[in-house]
């Protein structure tokens, strides 16, 4: 996926404002932005993969895929907060781009909306009607994403470089993590790293406080495993750092 983020014919970067670059915006949204899409790009093959009436099976991946959706919510609204605001005031000619990507995070989570009744009845039920209902929203989510989360890293993020500080950044980066059990976001950690090149994972680790980098490393990299391995049995674990 490394070519994906490539702007496509038609479509015009934010007017990026004079000055130096502040933050690394752009390579940290790179990072994040692959986990969301393979994560919803594997999502309606994980709801099928849930025999009709195999509550355990369904419980256990609509767990995960809860927290993937509980993820992307809270991604976007550390953006809502924390990026955009600062963006309009500070680059007023990013405007139009800000209103674009806002009205695509209101359809993201008019989707997550409408479709978490639907896998909560369907994690305790696998009722393959419900599930095929879902799978086809995850479909449709997924197809959303692709357009969203690559508009965002090509036309939005080299403007954010510009106005927001390396610090404020930060603030963005970690909104919500308490929102999460640690072994959660130990486990999440694993799919971040899998799904970017080596030589983005040395980095995204960097970025990474020193406690939480040693508890991937002690705890986290068994969990992420663990958890690969029970999604996509018979399936090879990515290796990550």
């Amino acid at each position: 996926m490394s070519d994906f983020f490539t702007m496509q014919a038609g479509e015009t970067a934010a007017p990026v404002p004079d000055g130096p670059v502040l933050c690394q915006a752009t390579p940290a949204m790179r990072r994040i932005h692959r986990v969301f899409l393979w994560s919803y790009d594997e999502a309606p093959g994980l709801v099928r993969s849930a025999a009709d009436g195999d509550a355990e099976r369904s419980r256990y991946v609509g767990e995960v895929l809860g927290n993937f959706d509980k993820l992307l919510h809270v991604h976007h609204e550390g953006e809502d907060l924390y990026m955009y605001p600062q963006l309009g005031e500070r680059a007023p000619g990013c405007a139009l781009h800000i209103a674009q990507m806002l009205a695509q995070h209101e359809e993201v989570k008019q989707m997550l909306d409408e479709l978490a009744p639907v896998r909560e009845r369907w994690r305790e039920t696998a009722d393959a009607e419900l599930g095929e209902q879902l799978a086809t929203s995850y479909e449709a989510l997924s197809a959303t994403l692709k357009v969203h989360l690559r508009r965002e890293v090509t036309e939005v993020t080299p403007a954010v470089e510009k106005v927001l500080t390396e610090e404020e950044f930060e603030k963005l980066s970690s909104h919500g993590v308490d929102a999460f059990e640690k072994k959660v976001v130990l486990a999440y950690l694993g799919m971040i790293l899998a799904t970017n090149p080596p030589e983005e994972q040395r980095a995204f680790i960097m970025d990474i406080p020193l406690p939480i980098r040693m508890a991937y490393k002690l705890v986290g990299k068994r969990l992420y495993r663990t958890q690969y391995a029970t999604l996509f049995p018979g399936r090879e674990i990515p290796k990550t750092i």
